[in-house]
């Protein structure tokens, strides 16, 4: 399995991004894919996932007003769009994803990362 994102850099506070990571390697549609991001100094921590297998999305309570998730079933491309950024969004966004279906498992410990990319929020 490979993952590989796309779409991080430099932003104004107020200003939207738009992530994407395409997956390749999985047999079949029964799997899990999404955001976690880490910051400078923070842990790592969960933003957004998908579930393939019945189109099943995951949104922090504390995000889905301004972070969304979205997928291209043609492109097997899963999308983070990003609006209304703040500085204390400035992280490593990373790519992941879990074979199954559970959310939960997911979110827990998923099985494949992508390399991550910087997303910069300057105020």
């Amino acid at each position: 399995v490979r993952l590989v994102e796309y779409g991080g850099g430099s932003v104004q506070a107020g200003g939207s991004l738009r992530l994407s990571c395409t997956a390749s390697g999985f047999d079949d549609d029964a799997y899990v894919i999404g955001w976690f991001r880490q910051a400078p100094g923070k842990e790592r921590e969960v933003v957004s996932g998908y579930s393939v297998y019945d189109n099943v999305r995951y949104e922090r309570d504390d995000m889905k007003d301004r972070f969304d998730i979205s997928r291209d079933k043609f492109r097997n491309a899963v999308y983070l769009h990003m609006n209304n950024l703040k500085p204390d969004d400035t992280a490593v966004y990373l790519c992941a994803a879990k074979e199954g279906r559970s959310m939960m498992s997911w979110r827990n410990n998923p099985d494949f990362w992508g390399e991550g990319t910087l997303v910069t929020v300057a105020s």
